[in-house]
């Protein structure tokens, strides 16, 4: 059984209620103000962006701006990396962008964390949180808050790319084959490649293959996004 906190976002029904449940989980962890962003690249540079957040209402004009600016040092990790980022004023100042920071600072976006999900078929998925006091001092409380919030972004997206996109740009509901899903629910219960190879008499490269499979049926970056996803579908349980 995955935790409530969780399973709430993947049966948000609408918009509306996914916003609720990314704000909601998010405020719990502490912080003031929540951005999600769900892009989709169609080549020849066009792109489009989809976002959800609870921006202040007098912010909502600079922060559409910094979203398709090039100098949010935030902004062009994510683009780049899966890894999150944990930034504060002195990210900003390194990257010769402390105007920014004063800027956003008024209107409590002084410090944050980060992060982004890269898919197939050109969709990334952008997860951050702000607040205007400092994050926790204790490396292990901090560790903690960034690992809810990394599988926190696992579920979200499956959700946002769910509600936010178009039907006609939406995946069919995926066909995985009898030893896809067997190593899939095996993946669930916390085994490696090589213990999935051992219990179904499988090297451990034919299991890693069959992962591979199921990520790319189901459109996903890993292969807990894909036992994720999986659930979600009732393709496991």
């Amino acid at each position: 059984m995955l935790p409530v906190g969780y399973t709430s976002v993947l049966e948000a029904r609408n918009r509306e209620e996914f916003r609720e449940e990314v704000v909601r989980f998010t405020q719990g962890l502490g912080f003031a103000t929540v951005s999600v962003v769900a892009m989709i690249e169609h080549g020849l540079g066009r792109s489009e962006v989809i976002a959800v957040d609870n921006t202040p209402s007098n912010y909502v004009e600079p922060y559409s701006d910094a979203l398709s600016g090039r100098r949010d040092p935030v902004l062009q990790h994510c683009k780049r990396q899966t890894m999150p980022i944990i930034w504060d004023q002195e990210t900003y100042v390194e990257h010769g962008a402390g105007d920014l920071w004063e800027q956003q600072a008024s209107y409590g976006y002084r410090t944050g964390i980060a992060m982004a999900l890269h898919l197939p078929e050109g969709k990334h998925f952008l997860l951050g949180v702000d607040r205007d006091q400092p994050l926790p001092a204790d490396p292990n409380e901090l560790q903690r808050i960034v690992a809810d919030l990394q599988l926190f972004a696992v579920h979200a997206q499956d959700s946002a790319m769910r509600l936010l996109l178009p039907l006609a740009q939406q995946p069919e509901r995926p066909s995985l084959t009898p030893r896809e899903l067997e190593v899939l629910r095996w993946t669930m219960d916390g085994k490696t490649a090589w213990e999935v190879g051992a219990v179904l008499s499988i090297s451990e490269r034919t299991a890693v293959l069959h992962v591979c499979n199921a990520m790319r049926k189901l459109g996903c970056a890993n292969k807990h996004q894909a036992v994720l996803k999986a659930l979600r579908l009732g393709l496991i349980d």
